[in-house]
């Protein structure tokens, strides 16, 4: 693989991971607009890698308030640190229910097109603009309840389709439940870990299965790459997030939907 490859790959990861724009449908374009074969598995690994580490030191305290409260929850005590660390088992259980369910049925490879991911771009991006529209702006953080981690973690199971974007989801749901949008990112992101992690686990066993565990020096070299983008992409997100909300992501989310649709029926 090219070092010009793993560096697009890497750099697109680590921009839309936490963005609300959908980086699975960004990474199945790259070869659709490219000559570059796909990237394998180990190349997933390691971007997802690079971007689990980049949201884990970024909200680091949120990190290891749930660690302590994972320990607290075991142990029978109700804290706001344990409450959180409920509220993210709960919304990762319908992800990773369906995902386990879906795994085998290779269903991704039938939605992973140009024309899916410009329906879904549009469709959810349409979704997300109403929810920054209607929804109040009343309910922060500490207003989370187990319903709403649920309802949330629901949703998210939508973004299994490629386009869909869990980030944009999740941010979508939580905006409809009336939380402010930089709580809204800031859930959604909490929640990546846990997915992000489950995926990765997945995959490296996969990798394990197949004697690819070894790292070599572009999954290296994706891997510091994803991180650093996508560390500068959570902070620039929060930073926006504080004076102003989604329009502009659903504006390059239309943008994005309408040029792949225009591609596709053209052709």
């Amino acid at each position: 693989m090219s070092l010009l490859q793993v560096t697009v790959l890497a750099i697109v990861q680590g921009i839309t991971e936490f963005l609300p724009i959908s980086s699975s449908g960004h990474l199945a374009l790259v070869p659709v607009f490219t000559s570059w074969p796909d990237q394998g598995l180990a190349m997933d690994v390691a971007v997802h890698v690079g971007t689990l580490f980049a949201v884990v030191l970024y909200f680091w305290r949120d990190v290891a308030s749930v660690a302590l409260g994972s320990l607290q929850l075991i142990g029978g005590r109700s804290t706001p640190a344990s409450r959180l660390a409920f509220y993210l088992i709960i919304c990762t259980i319908p992800v990773v229910i369906a995902g386990w369910f879906l795994s085998g049925s290779g269903y991704y490879k039938y939605l992973r097109s140009a024309e899916v991911i410009g329906w879904t771009s549009i469709i959810f991006g349409v979704l997300l603009f109403v929810a920054d529209r209607i929804g109040m702006t009343i309910r922060r953080m500490e207003h989370m309840t187990a319903v709403s981690a649920l309802a949330i973690g629901l949703a998210q199971v939508l973004a299994l389709i490629p386009g869909t974007s869990r980030s944009g989801i999740t941010m979508t749901a939580a905006r409809f439940l009336g939380f402010e949008p930089r709580a809204a990112a800031h859930f959604s992101m909490l929640m990546a870990i846990p997915v992000i992690l489950a995926a990765g686990i997945l995959e490296g066993r996969e990798l394990y299965e197949t004697g690819q565990l070894a790292l070599n020096s572009d999954a290296v070299i994706a891997a510091v790459l994803a991180f650093i983008t996508a560390l500068a992409s959570i902070a620039a997100l929060m930073y926006w997030l504080r004076h102003a909300g989604f329009t502009l992501f659903v504006i390059y989310r239309l943008a994005l939907g309408g040029g792949l649709l225009w591609w596709v029926y053209s052709a």
